[in-house]
């Protein structure tokens, strides 16, 4: 990659106040580039074909967050939010064609598989913290989530 893209990449990153940016052109090569700050939101990678431009442009909006933090939802006191314990994309199952490790609705135990969160090209399971029943996902698939943000409600007993 030559030094004006590389330059033309942190001046977005600055623009749109990016924490990260990883790029990985089979033909170029890889470069990923990592600023001091606070990333104002993950942007996923463009698809094929498309320019680092037009996706951020298209995809940077205001965050969902209070004070630097995603909102959580408001609980029973029977109720246990969790959370993610990493930065990474949110995925209810192990495959594409597998069914979700869990449902709106389903008992779940505590140590059960609810999700995987794949950071860094790795898989992180994510399981229940108590045993329960489902409340809610908060999370769509294959969608990136941040540390600390809510995926999962679950009612106790």
């Amino acid at each position: 990659m030559e030094t004006r893209e590389i330059k033309a990449l942190l001046a977005l990153m600055q623009e749109y106040e990016l924490l990260e940016l990883e790029i990985d052109d089979k033909k170029r090569g890889k470069v990923r580039l990592v600023r001091a700050g606070r990333p104002r939101e993950a942007v996923a990678a463009p698809p094929p074909g498309q320019s680092t431009t037009a996706a951020l442009s298209r995809h940077v909006r205001a965050p969902a967050r209070e004070g630097g933090k995603a909102a959580a939802p408001e609980l029973a006191e029977n109720q246990r939010l969790i959370v993610s314990p990493m930065v990474g994309t949110f995925y209810r199952a192990s495959s594409p064609d597998a069914d979700p490790f869990v449902e709106e609705g389903d008992s779940v135990r505590k140590g059960q598989t609810l999700c995987i969160i794949e950071a860094m090209k790795m898989m992180n399971e994510i399981e229940a913290e108590v045993a329960g029943r489902v409340v809610k996902v908060l999370c769509e698939n294959a969608q990136p989530v941040e540390y600390g943000q809510p995926l999962v409600i679950v009612e106790i007993g």
